[in-house]
């Protein structure tokens, strides 16, 4: 397979973190070498900027862009509090009304999450709400949702229950004419939100354009249904060994696991080759 690759854009969880929330340990020398050879190796999640920081400083990317929430939100400067968009779009207000109050009425058992800019808030620190802070190390801010929706955008809608009622509730949610949301599973139990036209390809264009290179050019790596659309459109989309067989089988190769070092593998096999 010959081409030639001047940008990389990476999946977070079940990516380059292995089962234990650690970083591929051999990915901050690789993307040493990377940076030698100028090619940006940016990350993509679902996660929020926050969540990002800690593991952007580890590998070193600070100062290249980072897609946040699945690509809502693509930011530069990571590092200071005003940070600088690339990218951003927001869902729309009366739609998270509505959810919310489809959630509240019909599904007690369903923790509610917000995302706004960098910010992670709660109605309560539910188990679901204590999980995902281990996870990240994070804590989100206590707040009335009324009243945080009035005044400030909101990227990312996460919701999260057991696996059978997260697919009965999106099942709901999907029959009830949502024209500006989006809504997809991150995992079996976390039923994730954001604005219809946001998606990793979206990001991925994006940043592009910023470094004046062509798809051909670039090369995606990730591990689940939220990669597919970027896996499909690189020049070289690699999917993991642990991915589900049909996120597999969009992808042009495949690397090891996430926990044997897939990602730093790949991009040795076709990047530093």
């Amino acid at each position: 397979m010959i081409m030639v690759i001047k940008l990389i854009l990476s999946d977070i969880d079940g990516t380059i973190l292995n089962d234990n929330n650690e970083v591929d340990s051999d990915l901050k020398q690789t993307v040493k070498e990377l940076k030698n050879k100028d090619i940006p190796f940016v990350l993509a999640s679902a996660r929020s900027p926050k969540g990002m920081l800690p593991i952007a400083k580890e590998l070193g990317v600070l100062n290249n862009p980072i897609a946040c929430y699945n690509g809502a939100l693509v930011i530069k400067d990571l590092q200071n509090d005003e940070y600088s968009k690339i990218l951003s779009h927001e869902l729309n207000v009366e739609e998270v009304k509505r959810i919310i109050k489809t959630v509240h009425d019909k599904y007690n058992n369903v923790s509610i999450n917000l995302y706004s800019g960098s910010d992670w808030y709660a109605e309560n620190l539910d188990k679901w709400v204590k999980i995902e802070s281990e996870i990240t190390n994070l804590t989100p801010i206590l707040t009335d949702f009324d009243k945080l929706i009035e005044n400030n955008p909101v990227h990312k809608i996460l919701l999260v229950s057991e696996p059978d009622e997260i697919s009965v509730l999106l099942n709901d949610l999907e029959r009830s004419n949502y024209d500006d949301s989006s809504f997809y599973l991150s995992k079996p139990n976390y039923l994730e939100i954001t604005n219809s036209q946001v998606s990793k390809e979206k990001a991925l264009r994006e940043l592009t354009s910023t470094y004046n290179l062509s798809l051909d050019q670039t090369m995606t790596l990730g591990d689940n249904y939220n990669d597919i659309p970027m896996l499909k459109i690189a020049g070289l989309g690699v999917a993991m060994e642990n991915a589900p067989t049909d996120v597999k089988d969009f992808a042009d190769a495949i690397t090891e696991d996430n926990n044997k070092n897939g990602v730093s593998k790949a991009i040795k096999k076709y990047v530093l080759r």
